[in-house]
C-alpha cells in the first residue's frame, strides 16, 4: 500500500518537511518512492512555506495512495496564494496568541484572588490574637476588681470583728478590775 506523508528534516526547533510518497511498511524519514513537495511551517520573510505538486498528488490518489490528514490540509492550502496562506498562518498565530494571553490574565485573576484571600485570613487571625489580648485584659481586670472587692469585704466584716473583740477585751479588762 502506498501512503502520502509528511516525512521530517530540518533541526531541532526548526522543524522542514517534506511531502512523499511511500510504502507504508517503511519508516516515516526512510526509503520513498517519490518526493511531491514540502512544507516549512517556520518559513521567514519571502520564504515559500508549503509548495506542493498538485498534479503528481492527484495521480497517487488517483493510484489509490492513502493520504494523511495534515497531508490532506496542506493540499487544500496549496491551492491558496503565498499572500493568502501567510495571512491564514497569521490568523492562526493571532489566536493562539490571544489565547495564550487570556490563560496568562486568568492566572494573574486567580493569583491576586488568592493574595486577597491570603490577606483577609491573615487579617482575621490578627483581629482573633487581639480578641485574646482583649478578654485577657478584661479578666486580669475583673481578678484585680474581684481582689478588691474581697479585700473591701474583708475589711467590713473585720471592722465590726474587731470592734466586737476590742469591747470585748474592755468589758474583761473591766471585770478583771473589779
Amino acid at each position: 500500500m502506498v501512503v502520502i506523508r509528511l516525512s521530517k528534516s530540518g533541526a531541532k526547533k526548526a522543524p522542514y518537511y517534506f511531502i512523499t510518497v511511500a510504502d507504508i511498511r517503511k519508516p516515516r524519514d526512510g526509503r520513498f518512492i517519490e518526493r511531491i513537495g514540502f512544507f516549512n511551517p517556520v518559513a521567514k520573510g519571502k520564504e515559500d512555506i508549503l509548495r506542493l505538486d498538485n498534479n503528481r498528488f492527484e495521480y497517487w490518489v488517483g493510484q489509490g495512495a492513502q493520504v494523511t490528514e495534515r497531508v490532506q490540509q496542506l493540499q487544500k492550502d496549496s491551492l491558496l496564494s503565498n499572500e493568502e496562506l501567510v495571512s491564514k498562518v497569521n490568523k492562526k498565530l493571532e489566536k493562539r496568541k490571544a489565547k495564550k494571553d487570556k490563560a496568562n490574565n486568568l492566572k494573574i485573576q486567580e493569583l491576586k484572588a488568592a493574595e486577597q484571600v491570603a490577606a483577609k485570613a491573615a487579617a482575621a487571625e490578627e483581629e482573633a490574637v487581639v480578641q485574646e489580648e482583649a478578654v485577657a485584659v478584661v479578666q486580669e481586670e475583673a481578678v484585680a476588681v474581684v481582689e478588691e472587692d474581697s479585700v473591701a469585704v474583708l475589711e467590713e466584716e473585720a471592722v465590726p470583728a474587731v470592734e466586737e473583740v476590742t469591747q470585748a477585751d474592755e468589758t474583761s479588762s473591766d471585770d478583771e478590775k473589779k
